[in-house]
């Protein structure tokens, strides 16, 4: 058989290279970090035990400049949240960034944000809920591999477990553990692909952007708080029009917290409505996984390979080395 030119070997290697997601250095005792505030507002009090909890793992902690600031209900201006975001995505020597809480606000200032500099200084990006936007923007635009997982605006709150907090120091630390829980399945069956995801309203209000997730054969995962059955039920609608719950690994679902209903029932529960929406396409479906808004919050990678092993109504998400 012919050999190949090397021209075509080297751009068909680099290629596949490039499709892999890029992974920050673990964090190691004395690294600087950061804490930032580019969604709601958040009280000093909060940001004080946040500063403390950090301390405890041996980091060495900074605020954003405008991380107590008030407008509305953000955390300062447009303009002053991007400030702070440009300005810790930059700092050479922060390794990496939490973000204090969600809300609302991200949306308004990903698009002007200069990520560049990750390509030479990839750092860790931490938080959940509103965060999701910025998860995904990495991910899709990036290259990066960030962190789901709790915020500064709970480190400090009693009823968060002992694996919410355990999970999220070896995620940054490394040494990460898997992560095993009980929930109902549909389809269970050994599955690995790509994790990608985090809060629904978030995937959806992300649709038609460049931030999109892509989701052919990865592993979706979704989780929701406070929403009416009849929203979930047309955020997942609008993902299977737009294709993006029709080749999935599998879909991983967190937590589904204070749905609500309206004054007409709607007559399915938030797991029914899920499992109805993605029936006819037989791949597996966990429920229960412990992460979202509940005291459970257990910290995972966006962007990378794991893989999920079923036995009964019994799971575990292990990560790729």
């Amino acid at each position: 058989m012919d050999r190949l030119p090397i021209r075509i070997i080297f751009t068909f290697y680099t290629t596949m290279m490039s499709k892999a997601k890029i992974k920050p250095p673990f964090l190691r005792t004395g690294d600087e970090v950061a804490i930032i505030s580019p969604s709601w507002a958040i009280d000093e009090d909060k940001i004080e035990a946040a500063v403390r909890f950090l301390e405890s793992w041996g980091l060495k902690v900074h605020t954003g400049r405008n991380v107590l600031k008030k407008s509305g209900p953000f955390a300062g201006t447009d303009e002053e949240r991007l400030a702070d975001l440009q300005s810790v995505t930059e700092d050479r020597d922060i390794k990496a960034v939490f973000c204090s809480r969600g809300g609302y606000g991200l949306l308004r200032i990903i698009g002007q944000t200069d990520f560049s500099s990750l390509k030479s200084n990839p750092k860790w990006y931490i938080g959940f809920s509103d965060i999701t936007v910025l998860h995904l923007w990495l991910s899709e635009l990036c290259n990066l591999v960030s962190i789901h997982g709790e915020m500064p605006l709970h480190f400090s709150d009693a009823d968060r477990t002992e694996a919410t907090f355990d999970t999220l120091h070896s995620s940054l630390f490394g040494g990460y553990k898997p992560v095993q829980w009980e929930g109902n399945f549909t389809n269970p069956r050994k599955i690995s692909g790509e994790v990608t995801g985090g809060n629904l309203s978030l995937i959806y209000s992300l649709l038609g952007t460049k931030a999109a997730p892509s989701t052919k054969g990865k592993i979706l995962f979704i989780e929701e708080v406070g929403e009416y059955y009849y929203h979930l039920d047309r955020m997942l609608i609008s993902l299977k029009l737009a294709g993006k719950l029709k080749d999935l690994a599998g879909l991983l679902v967190g937590g589904l917290t204070k749905m609500e209903d309206t004054k007409i029932p709607w007559g399915r529960s938030a797991e029914e409505i899920i499992a109805d929406a993605v029936s006819e396409y037989g791949y597996p479906v966990f429920f229960g996984f412990p992460a979202g808004h509940i005291n459970d919050n257990r910290a995972f990678y966006i962007g990378s390979t794991a893989t999920i092993i079923a036995d009964g109504n019994r799971a575990v998400l292990r990560y790729d080395r």
